[in-house]
């Protein structure tokens, strides 16, 4: 008589059987390694307060997630890295002096409403960190748009006008905001370039903004890190990123502005962290490649129309998050065949 074995030799499950060595952990390990130059440089520029709110937005991130995982009795996923990581990229698009407790409260907002109250790690319709952000903006206006200059600005301007070394906060507008002000004097043939800063500053971050939006080199070194290990799809940032200089591009030729008009646009903003950090995000981007160029090409029209024409000068995270609404209906709409017919399958 043979006995029947608990445990099966064959496990039979439905496709796909393709297995490979990353993870949960090993992704978001990865994300968050790609992300340390820009937090490196943000720390630079920025010095303490950049590292409390990082710190803040990191640390409460990852409670916020375990007491909701707690209360609704789910498994408690803190050590994944998913937690940390929206809390660091919520940091990273936060402007440097905002009062921690802000921090504290658009993290928690994140968290708890951006990805817990949707099921939590790969239910959420929108990118939680960029919601949280939206969320801050939307409640707490002053403090989300007061820029100041980082301290390597700020250290030799008071050491030039006082001949004693010192950093002081100096409040000042965002290059886009610099842009949009001498755009009315370049309409009158009036090619000031005064208050504008220099295109090095910006390509490595000696001006105002966001914490992890300045750097240009510290982004880009993370972006193509995340592209070497095949976590994000190369066509996402380079559509992305092509309309958005195309479109301001043609905008400034038609409109007889200087020719640095869209390098200005593409270096300027938080451009470059949303298009290698936040549109990628494997949850809330298409899964189709003809569905992420759609979705590129959707995201750089709209942060171009919000740029160009709209009332507020920062289009990257609401075209993120209109973008993200309609990622379902793009993906039901660039479905293919798969080999051999029958039922209509992704890519």
């Amino acid at each position: 008589m043979t006995t029947q074995n608990s445990t099966p030799l064959i496990i039979i499950s439905s496709s796909p059987h393709m297995h490979n060595s990353n993870s949960i952990d090993v992704a978001m390990r990865d994300v968050l390694l790609s992300l340390l130059p820009a937090v490196l440089a943000a720390i630079y520029y920025f010095r303490t307060p950049a590292l409390l709110l990082i710190l803040t937005c990191v640390a409460t991130a990852m409670l916020a997630e375990g007491c909701c995982q707690k209360l609704m009795h789910r498994p408690i996923t803190v050590c994944d890295g998913s937690a940390a990581l929206t809390g660091l990229l919520l940091a990273l698009c936060l402007p440097p002096t905002l009062p921690l407790t802000l921090g504290f409260f658009g993290s928690a907002c994140a968290i708890i409403i951006g990805k817990q109250c949707f099921g939590g790690l790969g239910c959420n319709l929108f990118n939680p960190a960029h919601l949280g952000r939206a969320i801050l903006l939307a409640s707490f206006p002053q403090q989300m748009t007061t820029w100041v200059q980082p301290a390597t600005a700020t250290l030799a301007a008071v050491t030039s006008a006082t001949g004693k070394a010192g950093v002081a906060a100096v409040t000042t507008a965002t290059p886009l905001a610099l842009l949009r002000q001498s755009e009315f004097q370049w309409l009158h043939q009036n090619f000031s370039l005064a208050g504008l800063p220099a295109l090095s500053d910006l390509f490595w971050g000696n001006t105002a903004g966001s914490l992890g939006e300045t750097c240009i080199p510290a982004l880009v070194l993370g972006g193509i890190f995340l592209l070497w290990r095949g976590h994000i799809d190369w066509r996402v940032p380079a559509f992305y990123l092509g309309t958005v200089v195309v479109l301001t591009g043609c905008y400034g030729y038609f409109r007889n502005y200087p020719d640095f008009f869209a390098l200005y646009h593409l270096c300027s903003g938080g451009l470059i962290i949303g298009a290698f950090f936040m549109a990628t995000d494997w949850v809330t981007s298409p899964i189709s490649r003809k569905g992420r160029i759609i979705y590129a090409l959707g995201l750089g029209i709209l942060t171009s129309l919000i740029r160009l024409r709209g009332s507020y000068i920062e289009g990257v995270c609401y075209s993120i998050l209109i973008m993200n609404m309609l990622t379902p209906l793009i993906d039901s709409f660039t479905r293919t065949t798969p080999f051999g017919g029958g039922a209509m399958g992704r890519e």
